[in-house]
């Protein structure tokens, strides 16, 4: 019996079953909003069965048919790109979509302009980007919902493989007119009683405390936010300075205001970026590729949108 669906309308109704609505997942695919409609009515009327229910105010939500039909037609799609991966293989081709994780404090910085490179030089090749906190990667690289991750050195488990890339120091990031802009270096208790703004991520905002507790200072913690973005506005306008690992090539906050990255003087850990992965996974063709521009692109000596050296 011929089947009268594709794959392609199966990647519409997950596309629209996590983004919720048709208006987003068309945005999210980059394809008309009456196209996906359409796909999803068609496998509606071939399965027999609601996917989904219809509210006007709050958009689409799956039905209880809806949700066991998504997770076995993302079963289905999963053994189809392994078809494609299969294929190249045999033949030695670089294609396929590559899952590729990178951790949300350089995710903008870093994964867009390794991407856009990757995929020019392998056109067959589709990444499909995913920007997560330290937590959630181990998490999706166990159930293999990642093929791979750029991220840190950071509390890294036994199941899964790191591989370092490079080494990227602290930083002390304050506003123009904080009392230490003006400092070409900084210590630890010269923070003590300066109002402090951390970027409280799953494991990162440990590590930025492990250096006054081996200090044995207790920082004045004034300002907490999980975004890299929020954090870089509340240093600029003068709520704390922050410290980051992360030095990019444009200094300027969201709104506009200039920070200033000053070196963190001591013996302190730097961060090691790199590629996390795990150790049961077998090296396809695409994901070697990924990995060898990825080693060669830290060799270079720059991060895309980085600086990656102190002074």
């Amino acid at each position: 019996m011929p089947f009268r669906y594709t794959l392609r309308q199966l990647e519409y109704f997950v596309a629209v079953g996590k983004a919720g609505s048709i208006a987003a997942a068309s945005d999210k695919l980059n394809v008309s909003s009456p196209s996906i409609s359409a796909a999803i009515t068609q496998l509606e009327v071939e399965f027999g069965i609601t996917l989904f229910v219809r509210e006007h105010a709050r958009g689409l939500s799956l039905t209880k048919a809806g949700h066991k039909f998504m997770e076995r037609t993302e079963f289905v799609l999963r053994e189809a790109e392994l078809l494609s991966t299969l294929a190249g293989e045999i033949t030695g081709k670089v294609q396929g979509i590559l899952s590729v994780g990178c951790l949300v404090t350089f995710a903008q910085f870093v994964l867009p302009g390794l991407r856009r490179d990757f995929e020019q030089a392998h056109p067959d090749v589709r990444i499909d980007q995913r920007e997560l906190n330290q937590a959630e990667i181990f998490s999706q690289l166990r159930r293999a919902e990642l093929d791979i991750a750029l991220t840190y050195d950071l509390d890294i488990p036994a199941d899964l493989e790191f591989q370092p890339l490079h080494e990227l120091p602290p930083y002390v990031v304050v506003g123009e007119d904080h009392p230490f802009a003006d400092q070409t270096k900084l210590t630890i208790p010269q923070l003590q009683d300066s109002p402090m703004v951390l970027l409280d991520l799953p494991f990162s905002s440990e590590y930025f405390l492990s250096f006054f507790s081996e200090a044995q200072i207790k920082p004045t913690i004034a300002e907490r936010t999980s975004d890299m973005s929020v954090m870089r506005s509340l240093v600029a306008n003068g709520f704390g300075f922050s410290i980051a690992n992360i030095r990019p090539l444009n200094t300027l906050s969201p709104d506009g205001k200039k920070l200033i990255f000053i070196p963190l003087a001591g013996k302190l850990r730097p961060m090691r970026l790199g590629l996390l992965r795990s150790r049961a996974d077998n090296e396809t063709n695409t994901l070697k590729a990924f990995i060898l521009h990825s080693v060669q692109v830290m060799k270079s000596g720059t991060l895309p949108g980085l600086f990656t050296a102190q002074g």
